[in-house]
């Protein structure tokens, strides 16, 4: 069997000019990975080895520090005069230029969703000091096969990593010119920004099959990216909603003053977007990019990183209730607790009235904390049209010990808020 190193090569997935891709096993993790070998002649080359080799040692700066469910990870490397290769996680649904023909493009829901996780991942990688500067379709898989299933950004060999008082050097000539922002195509100093104008251009391809600018050589390019507006999407797509056209507009904005600021403005836009009549209709269900949103605002995820509000979109349940639903009810299992979102329920003893839960609270945890006893003490019920986040009991044991943390500890805050308020009553008597 032939190996690279530890691992056994099944098949080779694809080659470009300065490396070859093999789909691998290791035997040590029980996983498959991806092996990215780079050709040693690129890294002998006169005139761009030097530009290679710090695209590869950056990359490979990353191994094990990228931790985050929409960006690959990177678990191995090794560069040395004999072999030089990357070994990062396994997106088996290849990359999005899949749906960057006029003939294959995505629904606009499942588009955003993309775009929006993408955000998310980016505003991570922002907050450790990483600009990727080569957002493109071909930098950024599908975790599975089809148009269903997470999407994962890769390749983040030309970033700028800043940390303390230490900068990357910003080596000029790397990204792809169709991608780039004014201020890259110029050589000057960058931030998040470029990669918020990147994912603009990526956004705008998706959604028409084509790219903003088209050009014959890359000196054309530059000029029409520093001197043309793009017409909108909507231009070669009638059906394009006029939001999804603001949206890109103004992350493909040449000035930066006009462009989105941050990565949080940019995704809360796409959230927005979903209140749009047309993409709701063509959601079949909460699109995690709204799940993701509504636990960030609620005071009890306070606390919680981007990484683990991932992670409860994951193992959480959204359910509608009808009025009149019991919910929960007195002296049954306590398997599961929930999140009010909208509407009202009522908390009653024995036909009296305990409390009104209104959006954002928390309950049916006591059953869940509670070792020696986990069953209800009071029903719930829904007074209106209720909306619901349930999280069971073993999903939340099987959680990460830093989520896990974070729920104790937000269900500490809300115990004492109870008693305090339970305490305010009792006085006011």
């Amino acid at each position: 069997m032939e190996r690279i190193g530890k691992y056994e090569i099944r098949n080779k997935l694809g080659e470009g000019a300065t490396s070859t891709v093999y789909l691998a096993h290791d035997p040590f993790a029980g996983r498959d990975v991806a092996i990215k070998v780079i050709f040693p002649e690129v890294l002998k080359d006169r005139e761009k080895g030097k530009l290679y080799r710090h695209l590869l040692l950056n990359e490979a700066s990353l191994a094990g520090k990228l931790m985050h469910p929409h960006i690959v990870q990177i678990f191995d490397a090794v560069i040395d005069g004999g072999q030089s290769y990357i070994v990062m996680e396994y997106a088996p649904g290849g990359t999005l230029e899949q749906f960057c023909s006029p003939q294959n493009l995505l629904p606009f829901n499942r588009m955003v969703e993309m775009i929006f996780k993408c955000t998310r991942a980016l505003e991570y990688a922002n907050r450790l000091g990483i600009t990727h500067r080569d957002i493109k379709p071909a930098n950024i898989l599908l975790a599975q096969a089809g148009n269903t299933g997470d999407i994962k950004i890769s390749d983040f060999g030309a970033a700028i990593m800043t940390g303390g008082d230490q900068m990357t050097t910003q080596v000029s000539g790397v990204g792809s010119p169709a991608y780039m922002s004014p201020q890259q195509v110029r050589d000057l100093p960058l931030n998040h920004q470029t990669d918020i104008y990147s994912l603009g251009v990526v956004m705008y391809q998706l959604l028409t099959g084509r790219l903003p600018f088209s050009a014959t050589n890359n000196y054309s390019m530059i000029y029409q990216i520093t001197s043309l507006d793009p017409p909108p999407p909507s231009t070669f797509r009638t059906d394009i909603p006029p939001h999804l056209d603001a949206i890109v507009a103004r992350a493909m904005q040449k000035d930066l003053d006009a462009r989105y600021a941050t990565w949080e403005e940019f995704s809360h836009d796409l959230a927005q977007s979903f209140r749009n009549k047309q993409l709701s209709a063509q959601a079949q269900e909460v699109p995690d990019s709204q799940k993701f949103e509504t636990l960030r605002s609620l005071p009890f995820f306070a606390d919680f990183s981007d990484v683990q509000i991932w992670e409860v979109v994951r193992f959480s349940t959204w359910d509608d209730a009808a009025a009149g639903t019991v919910v929960m009810k007195d002296g049954e299992p306590g398997e599961f607790f929930c999140f009010l979102i909208e509407g009202e329920l009522c908390v009653t003893k024995r036909g009296h009235t305990l409390n009104m839960l209104a959006p954002g609270d928390c309950f049916g945890e006591m059953a869940i904390i509670n070792r020696n006893s986990r069953v209800r003490g009071a029903d719930v019920v829904a007074q209106t049209q209720s909306y619901l986040v349930t999280i069971r009991a073993d999903a939340l044991r099987h959680a990460s010990e830093a989520c896990r943390m974070h729920f104790y500890q937000s269900f500490l805050e809300v115990i004492s808020t109870r008693l305090h308020q339970a305490n305010a009553r009792l006085a006011a008597i």
